[in-house]
């Protein structure tokens, strides 16, 4: 009986706490701030508190930024130094290995040479046999190359492990030119070259007179491009005059003259500086009357617009060969018989 008695006691105390908890729960819901009061004290006793607090970092002695440029410098310096390393290992092993040095002249490999001797390269050349070829001074062969008479450019460089190669350009002859005495080729411009001695190339040029090879090279290429224009002139519009002339005198700029040959003798023709063409086509048109008029035709003067002086020279020298010719468009006439010894120029 007692047993009943605490347990029935029991039960009413539990529904009067719980009808307890009730009312206080709605006078709880009826106040906002005894609401915010209960959810931060749900809030303090939730489970998940702890970790939602700060973790303090432990910092380094650098900023991250510095840090990091840092090892990007170690990284270079690592590659400059590895490469440093390689640079020198390579220059000590070319410079020093027997694979690079220059065994003969047959390691010399020459092209484009013609009318050059062999022997004149081969000779510039002839210090660097037995040398490393990376000490082998090319801009320095190059000029002494450029040196020789025929060399017109020159091309030098090295061929790995030990050989050379020698590009030439030759100069192109355009006359025969008399110097001392000696028959030389001339280029255009004015470079004088001695006569190739195993040259499979015929030239066929006039000789020039009246150059010397003391006078200033500019000189001598001012002559030239005077030269250059009469050929260009004479052979103009397929004419080819200039394989008539013997020789071609530049001594007188003012007065080109031009030795002209065929099977009835050579005769100088005076051409002055300028309209060479239609001096010498007055020339080529006449020239069979003037044999036939005067005995022997040894000059004509085609200077002059309106007249032709045949045989100037004799006239100039006291001879009595000497004539002057009227011209008169669209041809040419001639008004005077040999004279006696002088004939008067009329202008």
């Amino acid at each position: 009986m007692p047993r009943k008695a605490s347990a029935t006691a029991s039960e009413d105390e539990l529904e009067a706490s719980a009808s307890e908890a009730a009312s206080r729960k709605r006078s709880y819901d009826d106040s906002p701030l005894d609401a915010r009061l209960l959810d931060l004290d749900d809030e303090a006793e939730s489970p998940f508190l702890r970790g939602q607090k700060r973790v303090p970092v432990r910092r380094g002695a650098l900023p991250r930024k510095a840090a990091s440029r840092l090892r990007i410098a170690l990284v270079l310096l690592m590659v400059v130094v590895c490469a440093g390393f390689a640079w020198f290992a390579l220059h000590r092993y070319t410079t020093r290995s027997w694979r690079f040095r220059i065994d003969s002249s047959d390691n010399i490999a020459i092209s484009g040479i013609r009318n050059a001797a062999r022997s004149q390269v081969l000779d510039v050349m002839a210090s660097d046999i037995d040398r490393n070829i990376f000490f082998v001074p090319l801009e320095a062969r190059k000029q002494q190359l450029e040196k020789i008479s025929w060399i017109q450019s020159a091309s030098v460089m090295r061929l790995l492990p030990n050989r050379m190669k020698i590009v030439i350009q030759e100069r192109a002859p355009v006359a025969f030119v008399e110097i001392n005495s000696h028959i030389q080729l001339i280029d255009a411009n004015g470079v004088i070259m001695d006569l190739p001695a195993n040259s499979q190339a015929g030239y066929s040029f006039p000789v020039m007179v009246g150059l010397t090879e003391a006078e200033p090279l500019s000189m001598r290429a001012a002559r030239m491009k005077t030269y250059l224009r009469l050929v260009r002139e004479l052979d103009a519009g397929g004419a080819h005059y200039s394989r008539d002339l013997s020789d071609v005198d530049l001594s007188d700029p003012d007065d080109v003259k031009a030795t002209v040959t065929d099977p009835h003798g050579a005769v100088l023709v005076h051409l002055g500086s300028s309209n060479f063409l239609e001096r010498f086509n007055i020339y080529v048109t006449h020239v069979q009357e003037w044999r036939a008029q005067f005995q022997k035709l040894q000059s004509v003067d085609l200077r002059y617009e309106h007249q032709v002086i045949v045989n100037p020279d004799s006239i100039s020298a006291g001879g009595n060969n000497g004539a002057v010719a009227t011209a008169a468009k669209p041809g040419l006439v001639n008004k005077a018989a040999p004279q006696p010894k002088t004939a008067k120029k009329h202008k």
